[in-house]
């Protein structure tokens, strides 16, 4: 799979169906699926694949969305300035819109920030104050952490550093 947010047509070809609002769009990110959703398209994905996926730790994501070693300290996945790397509400027009159309960051991945909310694997908790490496959040919750904020959203809500906790539903 390519390095951006996973578009429709793909979701398509793995699941068989399209639960986006936002339809018509094949090369626009697949939306309103829920974390189990998710892990339901990861499961068939490992079925048809030798590669095995899945769903990034919170810190793994960020560890990306911040350019890796790469990084150069961008406040957004790929820059400091909002309409170059992102879809939020000052420039979507209230959609989604296709991936891949905006700067990638520093390892080139493109739409860690902006378009739509990317689930992690972890639930969410608060930060312990004691330094750790890839921390796991807690065992248990219903809040799974979902990261880089969406078109409807302030550009504060997607920098690399706001994280969100969404209970875990179903889609449409």
């Amino acid at each position: 799979f390519p390095s951006h947010d996973i578009s429709q047509k793909q979701w398509k070809s793995v699941m068989g169906s399209n639960p986006s609002y936002f339809e018509g769009c094949d090369d626009c990110p697949v939306e309103y699926v829920s974390w189990n959703d998710v892990q339901q398209f990861i499961e068939k994905l490992n079925e048809k694949s030798s590669i095995k996926y899945r769903l990034p730790t919170e810190e793994e994501w960020e560890f990306a969305a911040r350019g890796g070693t790469q990084s150069l300290g961008y406040v957004y996945s790929g820059g400091n300035t909002p309409d170059n790397v992102e879809w939020y509400y000052g420039n979507s027009g209230s959609k989604t819109h296709r991936v891949g159309g905006k700067s990638p960051n520093e390892l080139g991945i493109h739409d860690m920030t902006g378009n739509v909310w990317e689930w992690c694997q972890d639930r969410k908790g608060n930060y312990l104050l004691a330094s750790q490496e890839n921390p796991k959040g807690p065992f248990w919750g219903q809040l799974r952490v979902a990261r880089g904020g969406s078109f409807d959203e302030h550009p504060l809500n997607c920098r690399v550093s706001c994280r969100a906790g969404i209970i875990i539903v179903t889609g449409k």
